[in-house]
């Protein structure tokens, strides 16, 4: 079972930037096609559909779809098998910063625990419609745990 630390509180937001900050250009996968600096572009899509309009939103049938078949095992506490199959926006092929990555989802993760529970509590998803605070933060960890599990950190 991952670790749900709630990112809201800044415990629980702290003990994960400390994980992060243990990964470094060269700390390679357990598993995966990923190298480091591509999984966290890859964590910081989950923001960028949070925070950012430039992923093209799904359309009303692939919405329904993703409600019904996708979204509960997203936001449930359950963890993500290895080596699972990943949305196309998700899937980052290029070379990436190191750097500039890890700064650009530090900078997110201090925005949603700034922002806070109530900004979350009933907001709408890119994908799956509105979340409760719970659905919100269990997206959010449990995808950052599993990553940096495949990581070793």
């Amino acid at each position: 079972m991952p670790t749900i630390r709630n990112l809201f509180d800044k415990q629980g937001l702290q003990e994960t930037l400390d994980r992060i900050d243990q990964l470094t250009p060269n700390t390679t996968p357990e598993w995966g096609k990923m190298n480091v600096s591509q999984m966290l572009a890859h964590l910081n899509v989950t923001y960028e559909m949070t925070y950012e309009d430039i992923h093209k939103k799904p359309g009303a049938f692939a919405r329904f779809m993703l409600k019904l078949i996708v979204k509960k095992p997203v936001v449930n506490e359950a963890p993500y098998p290895r080596n699972g199959r990943t949305a196309p926006q998700f899937i980052i092929s290029n070379e990436r910063d190191f750097e500039t990555e890890k700064a650009r989802l530090f900078a997110y993760l201090n925005k949603t625990q700034e922002l806070g529970e109530r900004h979350f509590d009933q907001k709408e998803s890119h994908s799956f419609g509105p979340l409760s605070v719970k659905e919100w933060n269990n997206m959010f960890s449990k995808h950052i745990d599993h990553h940096l599990v495949q990581f070793g950190v």
